[in-house]
């Protein structure tokens, strides 16, 4: 596996591959990223994992400095594996000049986790966009537990003109439904052991607001817990751990 940490490394080693998938990750990488590693090497011969996290979509520092970090731990299941290569760029290599210039959507990216982390989507959508410009894969990989992010990926793609087809992936989860994410490292044993019920209310019967009221029985502080697109999207907070998950829900839900 190579491992490319500059920018001449990386076009360097690009020159020499054909068809590829690229896969954006910003590290801790668990079975959902490993499940996403899966996907793309079974559709293609070459894949490329990208490990860089990014500073621009935390819009609390604290957030940013809590975020798990283990690369020695990321770069050897990427190897066991069989990915092609690992791109380990640094922020001077991806902002040159800083954050002067992004991408911004005034739309999708403005509700729900945007109304709730201002600025968020602005640094997901600029470092995705500079990583497909360095990479030109043919194909980009990215999960549904964040359908928002997914959704802001696919519209700036088309939008762009992108010659990149993004391919959605199923949420990956525990097997007590909870879906699985890097922050759910920061989960106490009180904290993992309560995180599934917000899967288990999201998918049994009820109406928003009685689901609401039973995730605040039971210790969630809900940032918002909505329906868009035929999904059922929610925001949670337990302790300071941030949680989302969706699940589609079939026509008009009440």
């Amino acid at each position: 596996m190579r491992v490319l940490k500059d920018i001449s490394a990386l076009n360097s080693w690009r020159r020499n591959q054909e068809e590829m998938a690229l896969i954006p990750t910003m590290g801790a990488l668990h079975a959902g990223h490993m499940g996403l590693v899966s996907k793309a090497q079974q559709a293609v011969d070459t894949v490329l994992v990208s490990i860089f996290v990014n500073p621009t979509q935390f819009n609390q520092s604290s957030d940013l400095d809590s975020y798990p970090q283990d690369l020695q731990s990321d770069l050897t299941q990427l190897d066991e594996a069989g990915i092609a290569a690992v791109y380990v760029p640094d922020y001077e290599q991806l902002y040159p000049h800083g954050y002067r210039f992004k991408i911004a959507e005034n739309e999708l990216s403005k509700r729900f986790c945007g109304a709730h982390r201002p600025g968020h989507f602005e640094g997901v959508m600029t470092v995705v966009m500079k990583l497909l410009q360095l990479v030109r894969p043919e194909y980009v990989y990215f999960g549904e537990k964040d359908y928002q992010q997914l959704q802001l990926i696919k519209a700036m793609v088309k939008d762009f003109f992108m010659p990149t087809q993004v391919i959605a992936c199923p949420t990956v989860r525990d097997k007590d439904g909870l879906a699985l994410s890097s922050r759910n490292q920061r989960l106490s044993d009180a904290e993992l052991n309560l995180a599934p019920m917000l899967y288990q209310t999201l998918i049994d019967d009820g109406d928003l607001e009685s689901k609401k009221s039973r995730l605040q029985s039971l210790g969630f502080q809900i940032d918002y817990l909505e329906v868009y697109d035929d999904r059922l999207m929610a925001a949670v907070y337990l302790g300071d751990v941030r949680l989302i998950d969706n699940v589609p829900v079939a026509g008009k839900f009440i």
